[in-house]
C-alpha cells in the first residue's frame, strides 16, 4: 500500500512539472519582494490544489458529458502530454507576460497554465477516471495533494533551490522531469491505443 502510495505521488508529481513551473516562478516574481514572492507561492498551490482536485475527480463525468471514451481521451491527452514533455527535453517553452501592477499572476498564469497546463490537465483528467471506489479515491487524492503541496513547497523555497542548483542546474532539473512525464505520456496513449484497438 505504501509503496502503491509512493508511485502515485511520484507520477502526478512530475505530471505537475515541478522544475519547470519554480524557473517560471522566478522568471515572473523577479520583481517582488520574498514577503511578496512567498504569498504568491501560497496562492498558487491553493490554486493547483483546487483545479487539479476538480479535474482528478470530474473526469469521468466531463467525459459521459461530451460523449468521449476514457481510452480515446488516453490517447490525445498522452500525446499532449507527450509534447509538453519534448518541449521541456529540449529546453523550450513559452515566455509569459506577468500582467500589469494591479494584475495577479498567481492564478494566471502561474497556476494555470503553467503547473496546470493541457498536457497536465489531460493526464490528471485519465488518472482520475480510471480510480474507482471511494477507498481508492481518497488514496489518490491525498496522493494527490501530496505532489501538489511538494510543488507548493519549492515554489516556496524557489529562491534558496535557485541559490543551490543554479540557473543551469534548474535547467537541466526541468529536462530530467521532461523525460520522466515522457514516459508517462507514452504509457498513457500506447494504453488507449491498446485498449482502443482491442474495443
Amino acid at each position: 500500500m505504501v509503496g502503491l502510495f509512493f508511485q502515485t505521488y511520484l507520477k502526478l508529481f512530475f505530471v505537475l512539472t515541478p522544475f519547470f513551473a519554480v524557473s517560471a516562478f522566478l522568471s515572473l516574481t523577479q520583481d517582488m519582494s520574498p514577503a511578496e514572492r512567498k504569498t504568491t507561492a501560497i496562492k498558487v498551490t491553493l490554486a493547483v490544489i483546487i483545479s487539479s482536485l476538480i479535474l482528478y475527480l470530474f473526469g469521468r463525468y466531463i467525459f459521459d458529458l461530451f460523449g468521449i471514451t476514457l481510452d480515446a481521451f488516453r490517447i490525445g491527452a498522452g500525446a499532449v502530454l507527450f509534447m509538453s514533455a519534448m518541449n521541456m527535453v529540449s529546453g523550450g517553452g513559452k515566455k509569459f507576460d506577468a500582467g500589469g501592477d494591479d494584475d495577479d499572476i498567481a492564478v494566471v498564469p502561474l497556476a494555470i497554465p503553467i503547473v496546470v497546463g493541457p498536457g497536465t490537465i489531460g493526464a490528471l483528467l485519465v488518472m482520475g477516471s480510471s480510480v474507482r471506489g471511494l477507498k481508492d479515491q481518497a488514496f489518490a487524492c491525498t496522493a494527490l495533494l501530496c505532489a501538489v503541496l511538494t510543488v507548493g513547497i519549492l515554489l516556496f523555497i524557489s529562491s534558496s533551490l535557485k541559490r543551490l542548483l543554479g540557473k543551469r542546474g534548474l535547467n537541466i532539473m526541468s529536462r530530467l522531469t521532461g523525460l520522466f512525464v515522457a514516459s508517462i505520456a507514452a504509457q498513457i496513449f500506447f494504453t488507449g491505443l491498446r485498449n482502443f484497438m482491442q474495443g
